[in-house]
């Protein structure tokens, strides 16, 4: 059982500034969340969490400049929101084929690759039906990216020695308490996300019935399923919005339905944080022009977050495909259905081999290489503190 003395230990909260409650808080909300998911109560790391940082916040009202400097929300959010913009316009396309991909199963495939997708996205649905879904993300990526980004520089600041040197242990721990605060985000973004991306490909497959009728008998040399087209009236997409969604899943299920697969996006976003920022700080520190001079050029933490997302991307990417199934409430025509993460390895592995676990791998590295590029390039340029110094901000925080 926890109690407020371990909560104390675990947080060290002396001297810690409003913003790093507040990341404080996210990561022992997380946990919280985690056992309402699953139908457990909240009981008391919550509860400590909050004892703790409801005793600490009234006696903590003085901070040294450096502190404000080192961890500065605002400008953060303003980084994140930046980064997340940008980047998810420029490849959300890809990421609606990476959800396509790892949906369909072997047997029912639709789509043989990105571009197949893609094509058949236009086709069907239009230009714009390749950003179905974007509207959550644009909404929730600018939390998601400040959350993850931030922590990772609070969790790497607190577990620092007097020199501000960390080991490659700490990197990792740090890494690894970023990917829990940034999934009380990103699990009900993805929830949405996904479902609205998915739409397009059930009624593309309802379209098109698999017939027994194989090649063979038409003459061909090679038994590939031939597909005969439905002469019944085509389905149309049913459009639902994202607040529609969210209205429908709190009304049947309660928060606990927007947070579906929480275990599965931690398991995906935890490893992905451990290796993506010790990796991407070690590139970093390879373009520093010298001891003395520590700046990194803007193409260079660009080149950093490109490969060092990804690595961590491909590495992860069995874990994104378990999610992903988890998370998709309609499923297609035969499609299975899981009960949990150990049930959905089990079924995958049975039905579609070790393969399937890497479905969108490579989608998914298109989406993330230049997404975390440009993060990190809006990051370390410092394009929130810039602007702060040009806004009101500025003569609060002095």
């Amino acid at each position: 059982m926890w109690a407020e003395p371990d909560a104390k230990l675990i947080l060290n909260p002396a001297g810690l500034s409003f913003p790093s409650l507040y990341i404080t808080l996210l990561f022992f909300s997380t946990l919280a969340l985690l056992r309402v998911s699953q139908g457990l109560p909240a009981s008391s790391p919550s509860a400590a969490c909050f004892v703790t940082l409801t005793n600490f916040c009234t006696c903590q009202k003085q901070e040294t400049m450096a502190q404000q400097q080192q961890i500065s929300l605002p400008a953060k959010l303003i980084n994140g929101g930046i980064a997340g913009m940008v980047g998810v316009t420029c490849v959300f396309p890809i990421d609606l084929a990476k959800t396509r991909l790892q949906n369909q199963r072997s047997g029912q495939q639709m789509y043989k690759n990105m571009m197949d997708c893609l094509i058949k996205t236009v086709k069907s649905e239009g230009y714009f039906g390749m950003y179905r879904g974007a509207a959550v993300n644009l909404t929730l990526v600018t939390p998601e990216k400040a959350i993850k980004l931030a922590a990772n520089d609070f969790f790497r600041h607190q577990l620092s020695n007097d020199t501000g040197r960390l080991t490659v242990f700490k990197e990792m721990l740090a890494g690894c308490c970023a990917g829990m605060c940034q999934v009380i985000i990103t699990t009900p973004m993805e929830m949405l996300k996904i479902q609205l991306q998915d739409a397009g490909r059930i009624v593309a497959q309802q379209r098109v019935m698999p017939s027994v009728v194989t090649t063979l008998k038409m003459g061909g040399t090679s038994a590939v399923l031939s597909r005969s087209y439905n002469t019944a009236p085509t389905p149309q997409v049913i459009r639902m919005s994202a607040i529609e969604l969210t209205r429908e899943l709190l009304r049947t299920k309660g928060v606990a339905g927007l947070y579906r697969g929480l275990g599965a996006t931690l398991m995906r976003d935890i490893p992905f944080s451990v290796v993506y920022f010790p990796l991407f700080a070690h590139l970093q520190q390879l373009g520093q022009h010298s001891s003395e001079d520590l700046s990194v050029p803007f193409y260079w933490s660009f080149m950093s977050g490109c490969l060092a997302g990804s690595v961590a991307a491909v590495a992860v990417s069995p874990c994104d495909v378990v999610k992903t199934r988890l998370q998709s409430l309609k499923k297609g025509s035969n499609e299975e259905t899981y009960n949990g993460v150990v049930d959905c390895i089990r079924k995958i592995l049975r039905k579609e081999g070790p393969r399937a676990f890497l479905k969108g791998a490579s989608c998914r590295a298109l989406v993330i290489a230049p997404l975390f590029g440009i993060a990190q390039v809006v990051y370390c340029v410092g394009v929130g503190e810039f602007l702060l110094e040009y806004t009101p901000y500025n003569i609060y925080s002095a």
